[in-house]
């Protein structure tokens, strides 16, 4: 019965951050519509960063580092994406010296040092573990990583411009890394992750075909 309970509380926390992540695309797909152009809104980074700070959690309480792996990667590129929006370090529960702040800097590192302090007991736990086979660690932890590369592609594409965009890369990369991820769901029986990553694929979709009209209507304007 207490397991059940605290399995209730574990995907409580993961349906909650993939929520977030849902919430995070849908904002971001009307706000194109609405501008008739892919934009990268400042909720966009905020409802990331805290969706990634509640799905580490859920990695870590899952034993699942294919999650912890891919979150952390990612995590840091949404404060920098907050710092080009001008709300990390200037706003009052987000300045230099907010308790706010240091915990959201500061928790992937704790945690990482936490897991790490015991190098055979992480490996056990968290790689060799014998609820999922190796292979499946290391294909879940592939699907996270191409999954977070469009993150680290943003991240040099937007600093390369000094503006932080969402480019074509960024949606085709998503599909590419969601399907990988869906897939792994489906093996690991990870309702979370399933739903999660299955929602995106019409908004992704979606952004690319905005940005091939807008390239489109580019071509076609009259040269001045």
């Amino acid at each position: 019965m207490e397991k059940t309970i605290s399995q209730w509380i574990i995907f409580s926390i993961g349906f909650l951050a993939q929520g977030l992540f849902s919430a995070r695309i849908l904002v971001q797909w009307i706000m194109s519509e609405k501008q008739k152009k892919v934009v990268s809104p400042t909720i966009f980074w905020i409802l990331s960063l805290l969706a990634s700070y509640l799905f580490f959690i859920y990695g870590f309480l899952r034993n699942d580092f294919a999650i912890m792996l891919g979150q952390v990667i990612s995590y840091y590129i949404y404060i920098w994406n907050l710092k080009m929006k001008g709300v990390w370090g200037d706003k009052f529960l987000l300045n230099k010296r907010s308790l706010i702040r240091a915990i959201l800097l500061a928790t992937p590192a704790l945690a990482i040092g936490y897991m790490l302090r015991d190098i055979d007991n992480f490996k056990q736990q968290f790689i060799f573990n014998s609820n999922i086979p190796l292979w499946l660690v290391i294909y879940g932890s592939l699907g996270q990583i191409i999954f977070t590369l469009r993150f680290v592609y943003q991240y040099f594409y937007s600093r390369k411009r000094n503006e932080s965009q969402l480019p074509a890369g960024f949606w085709v990369i998503s599909l590419i890394g969601s399907a990988a991820i869906v897939s792994y769901a489906i093996i690991r029986t990870d309702p979370v992750l399933a739903l999660g990553q299955a929602t995106g694929f019409i908004s992704y979709t979606r952004n690319l075909m905005i940005l091939h009209k807008q390239r489109k209507q580019k071509r076609n304007e009259p040269f001045r």
